[in-house]
């Protein structure tokens, strides 16, 4: 391994470290809390003094460090660290389940865990193979003083080549993997990502996503590194708290995910929201509606986007495109194809509603014909590696459509293909219609079985208040919706104060689709035909609607 020292900022950096020791004498804030603030020079210093200390405590295998931590200054301060000494941070997601949790840090092969004492509660139950002297504190009265011990020079190790984050996938619709990103592509992600939505040294970015989750990684905390803007920390998003965070800080820029901006919505609407510093936001899956409203309410711009943790960016903005769209391809490689013939779909043709026509034809896997030279791989997983990349290609695993004029959408997950009357239907787009409802703070639908065959549309929408929700009222608004077609209208509503999410406020479709109606939340049923009607599912209703499956041969489908 080479060593290498601070550089003067010029062309874009290749690499993570590169970026850091640029920041060497930088008296700008880089990071702040409520309470405190550090010069870009001080972040530097204190992630080179626990780079320090980490290769003092490394051992044999690979130099990957766990963090289960809050969005604390001590996340970003290791995340830096790692670059500086060549190890690997893999963020652990504090709301996975014991289970779950142990199971993540034995797959990614923590040999140093950097958390605190309510993390740490939480660890000590666990079977990792880990001793004492393998976790680090950092509200612990002598971690500061460790800390101090091993102040040196900022100096890297390695390159770009170098490991840099095991980012997991959100786990919403399967079991969650390990994404490999090396310094080199993270830089890229950051300079890119700076160039498309304007980063400058002049923004305040507020970061109310979670640090061990690609999008505050990649869309927040890199491009700032890149062009020297501060950050400006929340340990966890608060729907309430955003505004007075973003008032205090001076914010500019925010990320966000649908389900996040859902919440912001459904707080109560003051006629000083407007009232802020707020220029832009960055964030995927919020509905139409919900960025119309954010602009409406708050007078900043969102950019709607496409991205992941695995792959590439497919679309590039386009000022023009329709509302919904993501863009235009971001180069001649990206399509959308059928998985079975390897052929590009039909271009999809939409109705004055903007729905689509000829969905059968037009909506496909969307693919990156030249991804695969960006994709890093998972780690240790060769057979979901193998999923992604076939032939030559890279896949995301997600469906999509192109329309006539050449506008790339995203169209939902490839598990979100709902088959109905030997049709297929995008989970997605009837989420779209149901967040419209001003009592719905978020949707998710699925499919689940139907007694005889197919499937049929369930959707289980999150409220404020579940007792006083009018399902009647909420039905004649379904029925007002042109582009909610009688397949997608939901046969069964799931009404709940809170539905289930991943650590990154993703909705966790998945385990709302293996409990179906068999919940203790309301659950109601449109059983006939015609005009909708629902009725609230009792549980003589659940047992009947089983014994049908047992009628017809299908036990297996529940």
């Amino acid at each position: 391994m080479t060593e290498r020292t601070g550089g003067i900022p010029g062309a874009p950096r290749a690499d993570i470290a590169s970026m850091l020791l640029d920041r060497l004498g930088d008296q700008r804030l880089g990071l702040r809390t409520r309470d405190t603030g550090w010069t870009w020079d001080a972040v530097v210093h204190e992630s080179a003094a626990r780079a320090e200390l980490a290769r003092t405590l490394r051992r044999d295998g690979p130099f990957h460090i766990g963090v289960l931590l809050d969005n604390v200054p001590d996340f970003v301060f290791w995340l830096g660290a790692a670059a500086l000494a060549g190890a690997t941070v893999a963020g652990l997601n504090p709301t996975r389940g014991t289970t779950q949790l142990a199971a993540d840090v034995r797959y990614v092969d923590c040999q140093l865990i950097v958390t605190d004492a309510a993390g740490m509660a939480r660890l000590r139950q666990l079977d990792l193979g880990l001793t004492a002297d393998r976790f680090l504190l950092v509200d612990d009265p002598g971690y500061a003083t460790r800390i101090d011990a091993h102040r040196v020079p900022p100096t890297a190790v390695g390159g770009p080549e170098e490991l840099l984050l095991l980012l997991f996938t959100s786990g919403t619709t399967g079991t969650s993997k390990a994404v490999r990103c090396t310094q080199r592509r993270l830089a890229v992600v950051a300079n890119a990502a700076a160039a498309k939505f304007g980063h400058v040294r002049e923004d305040v970015d507020y970061c109310c996503m979670p640090l061990f989750h690609g999008n505050a990684i990649m869309a927040l905390w890199a491009p700032a590194l890149s062009v020297g803007a501060t950050i400006c920390l929340t340990p966890k998003f608060s729907a309430s708290q955003f505004l007075p965070d973003v008032r205090h800080f001076g914010a500019t820029y925010f990320t966000y995910v649908g389900k996040a901006l859902g919440y912001l919505l459904a707080t109560p609407e003051a006629a000083t929201d407007s009232d802020n510093t707020l220029v832009r936001g960055f964030g995927t899956e919020a509905s139409v509606a919900d960025q119309d409203e954010f602009r409406r309410r708050f007078g900043a711009e969102l950019f709607e986007g496409y991205g992941s943790s695995e792959g590439p960016s497919l679309a590039a903005l386009d000022p023009v495109a329709p509302p919904a769209a993501l863009g235009r391809p971001a180069h001649p490689g990206v399509a959308v194809v059928d998985p079975d013939t390897l052929q590009e779909c039909a271009r999809a043709e939409l109705d004055e509603h903007g729905r689509v026509r000829n969905p059968d034809e037009a909506i496909g896997e969307m693919i990156d014909k030249a991804g695969a030279l960006a994709f890093e791989g998972y780690y240790k997983n060769e057979v979901a590696d193998a999923d992604r990349i076939r032939n030559g290609w890279y896949w995301t695993g997600d469906l999509g459509y192109l329309d006539t004029d050449g506008y790339l959408y995203f169209a939902g997950r490839k598990g979100d293909w709902i088959r109905v009357d030997g049709e297929n239907t995008s989970a997605l787009m009837i989420e779209q219609v149901l967040r419209r409802h001003p009592a719905v703070i978020a949707a998710a639908v699925f499919g689940v079985p139907d007694p005889r065959s197919g499937d049929q549309v369930m959707a289980a929408v999150e409220v404020a208040d579940p007792v006083g929700f009018d399902v009647a009222e909420f039905t004649e608004f379904l029925c007002t919706q042109d582009d909610l077609g009688s397949k997608g209208t939901p046969r069964f509503l799931r009404v709940s104060a809170n539905l289930p999410v991943t650590g990154s406020n993703k909705v966790l479709k998945r385990e709302l689709q293996e409990q179906a109606w068999r919940t203790d939340e309301p659950v109601h049923r449109w059983a006939s035909r015609g005009v909708p009607h629902y009725r609230r599912m009792t549980e003589a209703d659940k047992q009947s609607l089983e014994s049908e499956f047992a009628a017809y041969g299908r036990q297996r489908m529940l």
